[in-house]
């Protein structure tokens, strides 16, 4: 790839980080709000045991 291209993909991702909030329509079975708690070096949050094994999808809200 060429200095010309890597230079105008990479303002491209800059420009894509520096938007604010999006909106994002899911549809789904249930859902929880949770406060994500430390664990270690990363962050943990606990949903009810028989979502195990399902798919969720995880979204950021602030």
């Amino acid at each position: 790839m060429s200095n010309e291209k890597k230079a105008k993909n990479e303002k491209n991702l800059d420009a894509g980080k520096s938007r604010g909030k999006v909106k994002f329509e899911v549809y789904g079975e249930e859902m929880v709000e949770k406060t994500v708690k430390l664990s270690g070096n990363s962050g943990r949050v606990y949903l009810p045991p028989d979502w195990v094994g399902r798919r969720v999808k995880i979204i950021r809200i602030d």
